[in-house]
């Protein structure tokens, strides 16, 4: 019966640290304590783990955010293309919102997900964080203040069309065409790369048509040229991932405008630890 519980509390450990491991290892821990805890006068044990899995994550995030990490920090991919299937799966954010919701402290980041997520009402999230409604109330409006200082818009979900605007990206990609590629690109592109601390990038952080699409084409010439290619979805978002043989090397995952099929942003995980849950 616990393990069930592994994958109904995995969205909201997830959606708060941005990391899959540190969400099921979380996990495991309230899991552990609970069964050895005296559990006498818990009425709602799913109520229950939920709010010390939330509690926990809270803790787990304010801790990373003490460490010093480079100058990109992308949240570890999740594969939502089964996520019809996988009922937790659809309560995963989008990958564009995660990178956003690092604005948010651990508290705000609770709360927005809680409310704007999962539909918990304030009295709800009062209890689970053990503070006030007016708190939880407060903690929601800066964390939208926040959000919507940085957000361009819902990113396009079209499963169909966004397939196609990724082969078209990657033929523009190896015919070195980078007046198409740029084409294809916004004005205010901007590109990410996370190798974590194994693996040294190109390029951290790239902005602006005529850069970021001389570095893709010159990340592609100089060590993609052999990869295989295969679309799909990630926190149910576009995707390539890039494989050698059976070896997954990267994913890039795209944030593209609904509006003018323009893609507004492109992350991409190479770090081989935030790759290990995905893939073949």
């Amino acid at each position: 019966m616990l393990k069930d519980y592994q994958y109904t509390l995995f969205p909201y450990a997830y959606n708060i640290l941005g990391s899959a491991e540190d969400a099921k290892d979380t996990i495991q821990d309230v899991l552990s304590n609970y069964v050895t805890a005296n559990r006498e006068g818990i009425e709602n044990e799913k109520a229950y783990l939920v709010r010390s899995v939330i509690n926990q994550s809270i803790n787990a995030k304010k801790k990373r955010k003490t460490v010093n990490y480079e100058d990109v920090w992308l949240p570890e991919p999740v594969a939502t293309e089964e996520a019809d299937k996988a009922l937790h799966l659809r309560d995963i954010g989008s990958y564009t919102m995660l990178i956003l919701m690092e604005e948010l402290n651990p508290k705000e980041r609770a709360v927005f997900i809680l409310k704007e997520g999962f539909g918990y009402s304030h009295d709800e999230i009062a209890d689970v964080l053990s503070g006030s409604v007016e708190q939880s109330r407060k903690l929601l409006s800066r964390a939208k203040a926040k959000l919507d200082a940085r957000r361009q818009g819902a990113p396009m979900n079209n499963k169909t069309v966004s397939a196609a605007l990724l082969d078209q990206y990657l033929h523009a990609i190896r015919k070195g065409d980078t007046q198409r590629l740029e084409n294809m690109l916004s004005q205010d592109i901007v590109f990410y790369a996370d190798g974590g601390s194994k693996l040294n990038v190109a390029r951290k952080i790239c902005t602006g048509l005529q850069d970021v699409s001389e570095l893709l084409v010159y990340t592609y010439n100089k060590y993609q040229r052999e990869f295989e290619f295969e679309f799909t979805l990630i926190n149910h978002q576009p995707a390539l991932l890039f494989y050698l043989g059976e070896k997954l090397y990267g994913c890039q995952v795209f944030t593209i405008s609904p509006e003018d099929n323009k893609i507004l942003q492109i992350s991409t995980v190479l770090d081989p630890d935030k790759l290990k849950n995905i893939g073949k």
